[in-house]
């Protein structure tokens, strides 16, 4: 949504919105009605890149804690910067040569497979829009989704997730799935970044948890 079209919803308030303390207004889409978009901003994670932040499958009088749970998670989320980005940098590298080690070489996949510096990888990914949504399941977080594009798998794209704006829990392509043991209906211990989530959360004092 534009931002003339943004304010003229707004003003006109035709269509249904909802209220973030993080984010600020979201107005309900118009194909969806369980999906809430909110006007594009600086995204620290990317550089400060705008994007646009969409709550999906909220419905309200479901799930009234959504917007409190979400608006920590993105709070926690948005005081990541560049360098937290390049702490992922060899997990994403790892990503993408396996990816590339699965299908058929091209030579435009010669400058990935080049790649000596990893935080260089980040060069091939292009952020697209933030969805943020519960997990239906097991431990019923709030989970916020990077969908991205990149030069390695450009039909089905990318997704970083975050467990609570807290860690990443996912690695794949945009495949509507937040986690990898709901994607392949295994544990959530047999999830390995997942896993690791939980056991550094169990680590912590019980008063630090929901830090």
């Amino acid at each position: 949504m534009l931002k003339a079209d943004f304010e003229k919803e707004w003003k006109t308030k035709v269509r249904q919105f909802l209220i973030s303390k993080s984010i600020g207004v979201l107005f309900q889409d118009e194909q969806f009605d369980d999906w809430w978009e909110a006007e594009p901003r600086e995204i620290p994670f990317f550089d400060n890149k705008k994007m646009k932040i969409t709550f999906m499958n909220l419905v309200w009088k479901e799930d009234s804690k959504f917007i409190e749970e979400a608006d920590q998670a993105l709070e926690r989320f948005l005081l990541k910067t560049e360098l937290d980005r390049k702490e992922l940098s060899e997990i994403l590298f790892k990503y993408c040569i396996d990816f590339l080690d699965l299908v058929d070489y091209e030579d435009e996949d010669g400058q990935l497979r080049q790649i000596l510096d990893k935080n260089d990888i980040w060069n091939y990914v292009y952020p697209q829009e933030i969805f943020v949504e519960r997990r239906h399941r097991r431990d019923e977080n709030i989970y916020i989704n990077l969908a991205c594009e990149c030069e390695w798998e450009k039909e089905h794209g990318l997704q970083l997730v975050f467990r609570q704006g807290r860690r990443l829990t996912r690695v794949s392509e945009q495949d509507g799935h937040l986690t990898e043991s709901d994607a392949y209906d295994l544990s959530d211990k047999e999830d390995k970044l997942l896993h690791a989530y939980k056991k550094e959360l169990n680590e912590k004092p019980w008063w630090k948890r929901r830090e």
